[in-house]
This record gives structure tokens, C-alpha cells and sequence, in this order.
């Protein structure tokens, strides 16, 4: 029994244990309130690396078999995109409040399933949309919402480069949604952060033209229309020799570019943008990038399965990131026509 609060530690498990729940594993011993009790993990050589940060793990390498233990009250589940779905149906149906990596599921109609299954079971669901969270994003979107700006009307965004994609399932369409879902779980995700708006039409299209060993798009782009008029782009490339900024946002009264660090070649990914803030007079600053509590992801789910406390990641917002990119990927088969998005509303 935890002394803080006098509640007892969150029993977590972490439901596949590659780098992104070695992250996991980081956060829960970073986090007053949980606790790693389980591990899942067919190799066990990530079994031993999950050890190495919390040596009484119980360890497992059969998942319905942890869920079942007994000895977890929230999993983590890092397993890949199409699995998603299955893992986390079983988890919820066991009463186990669920974590997911991104996205949420691979159809708009999974997603409502756990929603579902989750309230009237009266559990947290929720994604971990940790690029909220990244330091750059939370900087340019501190200015855009103290007015740095003006109103936003045109957001652009971009990943990728001029690279053969790997060979693991991040490549393969079948497991991983494709190109659009594969970063896309994470730059729609700020886009509808910084423009919360009503969306009149999405639009999408694949480009397969030189890497053939992989099932993914080479390139892929979506574009997002509000009702508004104001639009976004993200566009997610293996095919791109000179790269767009990270991100080009223009509004009524100045604009915000996020350059890749140089810093970080290849891995630009790795290291946030630099940001300069660009005025109607042609004067441009780079903006210091704000601090940003480790684990801030992780302390809130303690506040809300302690106290209710209101996480900022809702499972309705990542639900709806996975309904625009469904949407996305169905206008790409028809070369780009607009589809209306099913978003659902709270």
C-alpha cells in the first residue's frame, strides 16, 4: 500500500516489450503510483531488459494468461496496430483499465467497441498520444492558443525523407494501417489539438512507386478541410529528397516554422524542431522551447484513477484521428476525392 494519498499503487503490465515499453517501463518507476508487477513478452531477452529497471517483475509469456493473473489493475499494450483492437477488448473484458499505443485501432467501428465496452464497465481507455507532449508541439501550440498568430487557417506537417523503409511491420500495410496510420496517429492527433474545429471533408492519397520489398505507401498525404475553410496537410514520405519543415502553420497575423534539427541527421524524428516565429513585418525569432514534466502522461493517469482528475488525451479524440485516417485512406483508393469523416462527438 502506497503511503501518498493512502492509495494503493496502480498494478501495471506491459503487454509487449520492445523500445516503446522499455518508454513505459521508464514512466511507471518515473511515477509516484504505479507499479510494474507484470511483463509480457515472447522473447526473453526483452523479458530480462524489462527486469533490469524493475527486478521483480512477474514475468509472462502468454498474454490472456497475464491478463488473468490477477496481478495487474491497468496493461499497457504495445503490441502491433492490428492487434490492438483484440488485446484490448480482452483486457477491458477483465476488468483491466487499458492503455494503448497509437492508433487506437485500425476502423472507426473497433474503436467505439472498446469506448463502449469501456464505460459500461466503468474503465479507463485511453491512447498514449505522447507527441502531445513533445516540446516542440507544446511550444508552437502555447502560441497559436495565446493569440502569436492570429486565427490559424492553413497547417502543414511533415515526417520522412528519402529512405528505404525497414522490413519490420511499421511497413506493412496489412499490420500497421499504412503509411497514413503510422505517423499519422500522431500529427493528426496535434492537428486536431490546435484547431478544434467541425471537418467538412478529408482527403487522401498513396503514392507505391519505388520501394516494392514493403506493403506501405512510398509517400502519402492527407488533407484536412474544416468548416471553417482553414486546412491541414500531413504528409509522411520515404520519397521525399528535400524535406519540408516539420511545421509551416500560417495565421492571420504571423506564421510558425519548425524546422528538423540537423543536429539529428538521419534520425531527424528524434530531436524536436526548431521553432521560429515569423511577424507581419518580416522579423523572426527563434522561440526557447518550454519545459515539459517528464511523465506528464503517465502522473495523469494516477490523478484519474485515483481521483477522476480529467486526463487531457481523451479516447474519443484518438478515435476520431483513426476515423479521418480510414476516411483518408478510402479517398486515396478513389485518387484523392474528398470523404466526409464519421467524427463522433462527446
Amino acid at each position: 500500500m502506497s503511503s501518498r494519498n493512502n492509495f494503493a499503487n496502480i498494478r501495471v503490465g506491459l503487454l509487449a516489450y520492445g523500445a516503446i515499453g522499455h518508454e513505459h517501463n521508464l514512466a511507471v518507476q518515473g511515477t509516484p503510483g504505479l507499479e510494474l508487477t507484470a511483463v509480457c513478452d515472447v522473447n526473453p531477452d526483452r523479458v530480462a531488459a524489462a527486469r533490469e529497471l524493475a527486478p521483480s517483475v512477474e514475468a509472462f509469456s502468454d498474454a490472456t494468461e497475464m491478463l488473468d493473473s490477477g496481478l495487474i489493475d491497468l496493461v499497457v499494450i504495445s503490441t502491433p496496430p492490428n492487434s490492438h483492437h483484440s488485446w484490448a477488448k480482452a483486457a477491458l473484458s477483465r476488468n483491466v483499465n487499458v492503455v494503448l499505443e497509437k492508433p487506437m485501432a485500425l476502423t472507426a467501428a473497433q474503436c467505439d467497441e472498446l469506448m463502449d465496452l469501456a464505460a459500461k464497465r466503468n474503465l479507463l481507455l485511453v491512447v498514449y498520444q505522447n507527441r502531445r507532449y513533445d516540446p516542440d508541439f507544446v511550444t508552437m501550440s502555447r502560441l497559436i492558443s495565446e493569440g502569436a498568430i492570429g486565427d490559424v487557417f492553413q497547417y502543414d506537417c511533415f515526417v520522412g525523407g528519402y529512405s528505404e523503409p525497414c522490413t519490420y511491420w511499421h511497413s506493412n500495410a496489412e499490420v500497421s494501417g499504412g503509411a497514413i496510420f503510422d505517423w499519422g496517429s500522431h500529427f493528426i492527433d496535434q492537428i486536431l489539438a490546435v484547431i478544434p474545429e467541425p471537418i467538412a471533408h478529408v482527403s487522401g492519397q498513396n503514392h507505391k512507386r519505388v520501394w516494392m520489398h514493403a506493403t506501405n505507401a512510398d509517400h502519402a498525404q492527407v488533407t484536412i478541410t474544416f468548416e471553417s475553410g482553414a486546412q491541414a496537410t500531413f504528409v509522411n514520405s520515404d520519397l521525399a529528397a528535400a524535406r519540408k519543415p516539420k511545421f509551416h502553420v500560417l495565421g492571420t497575423r504571423g506564421a510558425i516554422v519548425g524546422e528538423w534539427d540537423p543536429a539529428a541527421e538521419p534520425a531527424v524524428a528524434d530531436l524536436p524542431a526548431i521553432l521560429t516565429l515569423h511577424a507581419t513585418d518580416g522579423a523572426r525569432s527563434v522561440v526557447p522551447l518550454d519545459s515539459v514534466e517528464p511523465f506528464s502522461f503517465h502522473h495523469s493517469i494516477v490523478a484519474y484513477l485515483n481521483s477522476k482528475t480529467p486526463m487531457s488525451v481523451q479516447a474519443l479524440q484518438s478515435r476520431n484521428v483513426v476515423a479521418i485516417m480510414e476516411s483518408a485512406e478510402q479517398s486515396a483508393l478513389r485518387n484523392a476525392l474528398p470523404v466526409v469523416p464519421d467524427i463522433a462527438r462527446s
